[in-house]
């Protein structure tokens, strides 16, 4: 089901959806559903575990918040994509830490320490991770966190981030080298503290 409207056809839907018009939003979702659902689906590939979201649920939980925010006053296609893939985060870091949560006990029985380290295998960076080390990259470089958040997460091209951001495509790119750089490295050195 994968149809595909200009990007002129979606930014007018898009403003007519925040202006009021309900109609506008039955049809915008056929014209987004797809890049919606292949966005999920790469975010859903990255984590490793059986229990994760279905991709069709992500996509129909971004979908409700999505429609929660119609009053935004969405500038165009890639404004649009940028704010489903900071939902999508959000609903993926949510999910992670409600399963981590359940599996650090959530209201289950305790296991000794030294059982539970013999039961359990290292612990792999999953999304709450990479949004911590991406929380804490924001905090010193803004503009490096949104570049991450777009491209990781909104898979949103170097042009397109340098239109949504009033940048230069170079200045997105140095600014990816860098911020890739410093995740790593926070990643790494927090995997380091976690054992």
């Amino acid at each position: 089901m994968e149809a595909h409207g200009t990007a002129p056809d979606i930014t007018e839907l898009l403003r007519a959806w925040s202006g009021g018009d309900p109609a506008a939003l039955d049809r915008l979702v056929p014209l987004v559903y797809g890049e919606l659902h292949r966005l999920a689906h790469r975010y859903l590939g990255r984590e490793q575990s059986n229990d994760m979201l279905q991709t069709t649920a992500l996509v129909h939980e971004a979908y409700i918040r999505l429609v929660d925010a119609q009053r935004v006053g969405w500038k165009d296609r890639v404004h649009f994509f940028a704010i489903s893939a900071n939902l999508m985060r959000r609903i993926l870091v949510e999910f992670a830490r409600t399963r981590a949560s359940l599996k650090r006990g959530g209201g289950m029985s305790v296991m000794p320490l030294d059982e539970a380290a013999v039961a359990s295998p290292a612990p792999k960076p999953g999304f709450a991770a990479l949004d911590e080390a991406l929380e804490a990259l924001a905090a010193i470089d803004a503009r490096q966190g949104r570049i991450v958040e777009l491209r990781f997460f909104g898979g949103l091209t170097e042009d397109e981030i340098a239109t949504e951001l009033g940048i230069s495509p170079d200045t997105v790119m140095r600014d990816w080298k860098h911020a890739k750089a410093w995740l790593l490295r926070e990643l790494k050195s927090n995997r380091g503290h976690a054992s």
